[in-house]
């Protein structure tokens, strides 16, 4: 055994801080890939002589972490990585993940003017009879699609949308630079919820698992609705963080 795998017994670290440690360690160094078994309790209770309420309480606090996850009957494994992003409203999604040096692509599922359901005449304050740009992408990381997004803007404050590239180009600096649709303010709701038969099918994952649905109301400075977003990411995949200044 690596002496950095050691359990110092005379130390004044609590063992369960130290094989919090080599665990943690051993993670960082690939020891286990995403999604393979780790050693159970019982296992690491014969390789460090620990017992199994302490090997337990550090498998648990690495479970609450989302760095572990269980499957009943089968073991303990290793969490996928989860990209680490803040809120498209202050910056956009995309550009996050390629400043990581990630490589996205952005395909076009859908693009084109039809009539708005009663949510987005609603979030866009639209009279009736108004119609919008509907605009469906499919968001990937390193060829593993990570994110639907689904967007709509009034078609008299953005005639002729559908004749630019919205999967080369993000549609806010298409908004603003051709349309002086510039944000200003963004009306934000997150929520945990499940997948979709469709969203399930285009992100690569099964019915009814976790996502996180993201849905954005935005205004330019005169308080003129211009978008209404929603954006559903896969949950295993994805952690979105919110960076408020007071």
């Amino acid at each position: 055994m690596p002496q950095s795998d050691v359990l110092h017994r005379d130390s004044s670290v609590p063992l369960y801080v130290q094989l919090e440690a080599i665990l943690r360690a051993k993670i960082a160094d690939n020891a286990w890939q995403p999604d393979q078994r780790i050693p159970s309790e019982n296992e690491l209770n014969k390789i460090y002589g620990l017992s199994r309420m302490t090997a337990r309480g550090v498998l648990t606090k690495l479970v609450n972490e989302g760095v572990l996850f269980r499957v009943p009957g089968k073991g303990t494994f290793l969490s996928p990585v989860k990209f680490e992003a803040i809120s498209p409203a202050y910056r956009g999604v995309r550009e996050q993940l390629e400043a990581m040096g990630y490589h996205t692509t952005t395909e076009v599922l859908g693009m084109g003017l039809e009539d708005p359901t009663p949510t987005v005449r609603d979030k866009l304050q639209l009279a009736d009879g108004s119609q919008v740009y509907a605009i469906h992408r499919l968001r990937a990381v390193q060829s593993e699609p990570i994110s639907l997004h689904h967007s709509y803007v009034p078609a008299a404050l953005a005639p002729g949308l559908d004749g630019y590239d919205t999967g080369n180009q993000q549609l806010c600096v298409i908004l603003e630079k051709n349309f002086g649709l510039a944000m200003k303010q963004v009306e934000e709701h997150l929520e945990a919820t499940a997948a979709s038969p469709t969203e399930a099918e285009h992100l690569h994952m099964r019915r009814g698992h976790p996502v996180l649905l993201l849905e954005d109301v935005i205004s330019d400075d005169q308080g003129q609705t211009f978008e209404y977003s929603t954006i559903v990411f896969r949950g295993d995949k994805v952690r979105i963080g919110f960076d408020y200044k007071l």
